[in-house]
């Protein structure tokens, strides 16, 4: 399965975005091997439209699901028709490793 993280950083030790379509960086993380892809994320700078532009490059990863603080209802929409599952409710003061393995623990 594949993870995708919204994060302030490019590594697993950086601290997880509450912000979903203007995060800095996606982390896709391989569940079984724990290797992970960080992610430019190109729409932070949009004027507006970044949520769903995000979500699109987050499906073009093949992204199974998200973890993150928050997403908009547009951004919401555009991954739950690419079948992404949504897990929200995440606080900027948690590492993506543990965000992670606490998904994968559930």
């Amino acid at each position: 399965m594949k993870i995708a993280v919204t994060s302030t950083g490019g590594s697993m030790d950086a601290l997880v975005s509450e912000q979903f379509g203007r995060c800095q960086y996606f982390l896709i993380v391989d569940s079984e091997t724990m290797k992970f892809e960080a992610v430019s994320n190109l729409g932070e700078q949009m004027q507006s439209g970044a949520g769903p532009k995000a979500a699109e490059l987050i499906i073009n990863k093949g992204a199974d699901v998200l973890l993150t603080g928050h997403v908009g209802d547009k951004a919401e929409e555009t991954l739950k028709r690419g079948g992404i599952k949504i897990v929200d409710g995440y606080k900027n003061t948690i590492k993506v490793k543990d965000a992670v393995d606490s998904f994968l623990s559930k």
